[in-house]
């Protein structure tokens, strides 16, 4: 890149691209109860007035965690703000003239100041803390755009800071398809030994494309490292043993921040599961099975199943631990059905 458009990145900078804007309903009760529902958080301070009085507040708080849900629009809203030329817009105009035009979310840290209550109304600001030089990825080249958001309550007091993290990306190009026999250069069969065997040479043969890559941070960093080894970890609270997955920096249980982990058996058994069609990707044979089995340990691990159809698969259906090779320095675990462990 030019180093003109060096400097108009580095100008974002500091530059606040979402002003203090507020979110459309206050706190409230029944966003909280959909919410613990849906993440099974079973703490009782959340909806029980007695016991968060017990503990010494004055009733019931918001999950720390829902303070960016309290500013999230809906779908509409955020549609019709887009291209509207403020400097979020000039941003992503910047970068796609970069040739940056896809976008995931690598990261989130939180900063909690204090607990929202039902009647508190949240606003945020969202300033460019940082943007990195080009990086090589897994995706392809990209830079890691930081922001931080503010989180503010009605009397203008910031409850919640979070540092946010996102890699715009450049993709890299398609793998380009092997010639059909329409395509291939003529020769005589001598030439062309496939002609002779009916084969095509292994240097025609398609080549796999990769296998997306996890988005790997601090809180997770460990199990990846682990799988790498082909050890499949779960994460256990230190204070009260309890077991977690996906990892986390705190326990739901008891809310200490003390971990260590266990090594999994690899014994399971099949959770639930689904039969994926559509959209296709280039890595994966289809119909693809991604099924949510749980440990003999009692956690539960979101996976493929191998070896078997979607025909076969049945709820209960015991399965046990297996790995697959998904880049150079990773694997990741799958399931198969028991009878056919070591095949």
């Amino acid at each position: 890149m030019s180093a003109a458009y060096e400097d108009r990145l580095r100008a974002f900078v500091g530059r606040e691209i979402h002003p203090l804007r507020p979110g459309q309903d206050p706190v409230n009760v029944p966003m909280i109860r959909h919410w613990v529902e849906a993440m099974e958080d079973d703490n009782p301070i959340y909806l029980d007035e007695e016991a968060a009085r017990a503990t010494g507040r004055d009733g019931v708080v918001a999950p720390a965690s829902m303070a960016q849900a309290w500013v999230m629009r809906g779908y509409a809203a955020t549609a019709a703000a887009k291209g509207g030329g403020g400097p979020a817009d000039e941003l992503t105009d910047l970068l796609a003239e970069g040739g940056y035009t896809s976008v995931v979310a690598t990261d989130s840290e939180f900063e909690f100041h204090r607990e929202l209550v039902p009647g508190d109304h949240v606003a945020a600001r969202e300033v460019v803390e940082s943007i990195s030089p080009e990086k090589a990825t897994a995706l392809g080249a990209g830079r890691f755009i930081t922001s931080l958001r503010t989180y503010h309550d009605q009397d203008g007091e910031i409850v919640a800071v979070q540092r946010w993290r996102i890699l715009r990306f450049r993709p890299k190009p398609k793998p380009q398809k092997p010639q059909g026999p329409e395509e291939r250069p003529e020769g005589t069969a001598a030439e062309r030994p496939e002609a002779n065997t009916g084969e095509r040479p292994e240097a025609n043969a398609e080549e796999r494309a990769p296998r997306p890559q996890p988005a790997i941070n601090r809180d997770n960093a460990f199990w990846f490292e682990a799988a790498r080894e082909r050890r499949l970890l779960i994460q256990r609270c230190a204070a009260c043993r309890t077991l977690r997955h996906p990892p986390g920096p705190c326990c739901p249980e008891c809310g200490s921040f003390e971990w260590d982990t266990v090594r999994a058996s690899g014994d399971a058994h099949v959770y639930s599961f689904v039969v994926n069609h559509h959209p296709r990707h280039p890595a994966f044979d289809y119909p693809l099975i991604v099924a949510v089995v749980e440990l003999a340990e009692g956690t539960r691990l979101i996976t493929n199943l191998a070896g078997v159809t979607p025909e076969e698969v049945e709820i209960g259906m015991p399965v046990v631990l297996d790995w697959v090779d998904a880049g150079p320095e990773s694997s990741l675990p799958v399931f198969r059905p028991v009878a056919q462990e070591g095949h």
